[in-house]
């Protein structure tokens, strides 16, 4: 067995954690995949700002690995990228990643590039479960526990004049009722609880949250794009996480992050410091696992990114250790 996993780290109230936010405590590395949203990374910063000012005794490093287009099932669609490149296959990379990065958790968020913004298709949703299952059984056997997140709403509303409708041979532009096929992968995923899946909502409270916000605002919307999800979503997304971690009520019943900053009394300079250190470091992880999509951001080597991060851990150290 990996010493990893018996490795414990004290950890404050640790008797009265859940059993999920244990996990993340005692862990020595987290490692968060996925597509753009995960790359773009705001969620995953959010809940290592919650880590680092909740449970400072904590020694979790959190690593960013979200790949934009990047798919579980392995599918691309036709002219994706106008052409130019198909859309990158986690399995392509997910050796290297436990390899390189041997991550004791993973946090996997995957669902919305997965059925190619087509309509539903059992071969499709087959190619999803596959994926999700082969994640899981590749993971286990490197000995990195796995959390599935659903994934975030696509909303079709921002997209009104480019989305197609169902019966077409090809699509090009998204299909109009996408978000009905996410429904359907999340809805999946949320059944595997019953076989022993760590499954976190995302994607059934983000519906919810537009629908209820359009009761008054009908043009509201967290995504310009249908898909991209503004700093709220993310927070969203966040707040499934730490809800499911058990956190405290007064932050999870916010639809902003104000309340999980103001928990601390530095807690805005702490996210702007993880901020700094999670954008850093995530080119850093991608280049040195290596992937096939094009058009990346070159990271530097990571020995010379982990340095320039030491300097940003001893902020951090400083603010939480003088609550």
């Amino acid at each position: 067995m990996d010493i990893r996993q018996v490795r414990l780290v004290p950890v404050k109230a640790a008797a009265e954690v859940s059993p999920a936010l244990k996990r993340f405590l005692e862990a020595r590395r987290v490692v968060f995949l996925g597509d753009s949203i995960t790359y773009g990374g705001e969620y995953v910063e959010w809940v290592e700002t919650f880590v680092r000012t909740h449970y400072p005794e904590a020694k979790v490093e959190f690593i960013n690995l979200g790949l934009p287009s990047e798919t579980v099932s392995g599918l691309s669609e036709p002219g994706h990228a106008n052409g130019a490149f198909p859309r990158p296959y986690l399995h392509e990379r997910f050796g290297r990643v436990l390899e390189k990065a041997r991550p004791d958790l993973i946090v996997a968020c995957y669902g919305m590039n997965d059925g190619i913004y087509h309509p539903s298709s059992e071969e499709r949703f087959k190619k999803f479960q596959d994926g999700m299952r082969m994640l899981r059984e590749r993971g286990g056997a490197g000995d990195a526990y796995i959390v599935h997140v659903t994934p975030s709403t696509f909303d079709s509303l921002p997209l009104k004049s480019r989305v197609l409708p169902a019966g077409l041979a090809e699509y090009r532009s998204p299909y109009e009722g996408y978000n009905e096929v996410l429904d359907r992968y999340s809805e999946w995923l949320l059944a595997q609880r019953a076989h022993g899946w760590e499954v976190v909502d995302a994607h059934g409270p983000m519906n919810r949250f537009i629908a209820a916000e359009r009761q008054t605002r009908p043009d509201f919307k967290l995504a310009g794009d249908g898909v991209h999800i503004n700093s709220q979503g993310h927070w969203l997304i966040a707040r499934e996480i730490l809800r499911h971690f058990g956190a405290p009520a007064e932050i999870v019943a916010e639809d902003l992050p104000g309340a999980l900053l103001g928990s601390h009394p530095r807690g805005a300079e702490i996210l702007k410091l993880v901020q700094q250190r999670q954008r850093l470091l995530k080119d850093a992880w991608l280049t040195h696992v290596g992937h096939l999509r094009p058009g990346m951001k070159s990271g530097k080597p990571l020995s010379e990114a982990q340095s320039e991060v030491e300097e940003i851990e001893e902020k951090i150290r400083a603010l939480t250790d003088n609550r």
